[in-house]
């Protein structure tokens, strides 16, 4: 297993640099160059190939583009999007493939290269079906990862979001927890504000227990570390606090852990947290993160595997992968009779 040790050597920086990057230290002062090499060989010695691979699968060259949702700096702020990035690339390394980035977001700074040619697109991203138009005109060799804009058209690869949800609900319950709060982010989609299917799951599921109480969910723009940091203050000035929160992904948790030590509330003792994603810093965070594995690379592989495949059959009927998740548990959730806190007293 890597540890920060080994991650600040490959990075060629100091240890104590590693361990405040990951942990989103809002004081550090490094270059973004430098952050972005620390997430990458974080996420890079974490990665698991998941299947033995073949060699190379064909002769002809193809030119692939990727459109990515999120921008260099943001992958930096929620690696999430990274690691499935890092997958595609490894995936059409292997394939020998031309990977050409396309603009994503507005605001990115790479160039506009919606006018160029290409064999295929990969789609890194939450896309809308109002998000079509960023493609190339006449292209159907698209794949989307994250998201399935158009079923009947395009190929995706998603993972079972209500599966993975039930069984972060099930775990706190079973752990004795029935004051759960939910802590997320709803993007802007077209001008509107979205909720992410992950809270309307955790509402569904906890309906279905006659456990949910809205005034324990909590939700923000983005999905960010300081985003989580700001929102767990929220709860905290709240009255009743939660004994266990779902936090939407492990960014966001980083940033729920910093709020909870600096109100001196002990994790597990006194609240519960799951995150989601298991991105590479979660098991190096203080207590270890419980949280939803989500195989990223895996997904990205699997992208281009779809894509391949659709170019070499000329397939035009749509696949859409749906890859399984699992709870990883680790130190950040506790049974309720296992506290003896006044947070935990009171599920």
């Amino acid at each position: 297993m890597a540890t920060i040790k080994d991650i600040a050597r490959l990075a060629n920086v100091s240890i104590a640099t590693v361990s405040r990057v990951l942990n989103y230290d809002p004081t550090i002062s490094v270059s973004d160059e430098t952050r972005k090499r620390i997430f990458e060989v974080a996420q890079e010695m974490n990665y698991k190939t998941l299947r033995e691979r073949s060699g190379q699968s064909g002769k002809e060259r193809y030119r692939i583009g990727l459109l990515n949702w999120y921008s260099d700096q943001e992958e930096m702020l929620d690696p999430y999007y990274m690691a499935i990035r890092l997958g595609v690339e490894k995936e059409c390394a292997q394939r020998q493939m031309e990977l050409v980035k396309m603009t994503g977001q507005a605001g990115d700074s790479r160039p506009d290269r919606s006018g160029e040619s290409f064999d295929g697109i990969v789609a890194i991203g939450r896309f809308d079906s109002d998000d079509l138009d960023m493609l190339p005109a006449g292209c159907d060799n698209v794949v989307f990862v994250d998201s399935s804009p158009d079923d009947q058209r395009y190929d995706s690869v998603v993972i079972d979001l209500p599966k993975a949800v039930g069984e972060v609900v099930d775990h706190l319950v079973r752990y004795g927890h029935r004051n759960i709060g939910y802590i997320g982010g709803r993007n802007m989609v077209n001008g509107k504000r979205v909720r992410d299917e992950r809270e309307l799951v955790f509402g569904e599921r906890l309906r279905e227990l006659g456990l949910f109480r809205p005034e324990f969910v909590y939700t923000g723009a983005k999905l960010f570390s300081e985003d989580g940091y700001k929102l767990m203050k929220e709860a905290l000035a709240g009255g009743e606090m939660p004994t266990a929160f779902f936090i939407e992904n492990d960014s966001m948790a980083v940033g729920a852990l910093r709020a909870l030590h600096e109100a001196k509330v002990s994790v597990p003792e006194d609240v519960s947290i799951v995150g989601f994603n298991d991105i590479a810093i979660s098991e190096f965070l203080h207590p270890p993160l419980t949280t939803v594995k989500v195989h990223m690379e895996f997904m990205g592989e699997t992208a281009v595997e779809l894509l391949a495949e659709r170019l070499a059959t000329k397939r035009d009927i749509a696949k859409k992968v749906v890859l399984p998740t699992s709870l990883t548990v680790r130190d950040s959730t506790a049974r309720v009779e296992e506290t003896g806190s006044a947070g935990g007293g009171k599920a």
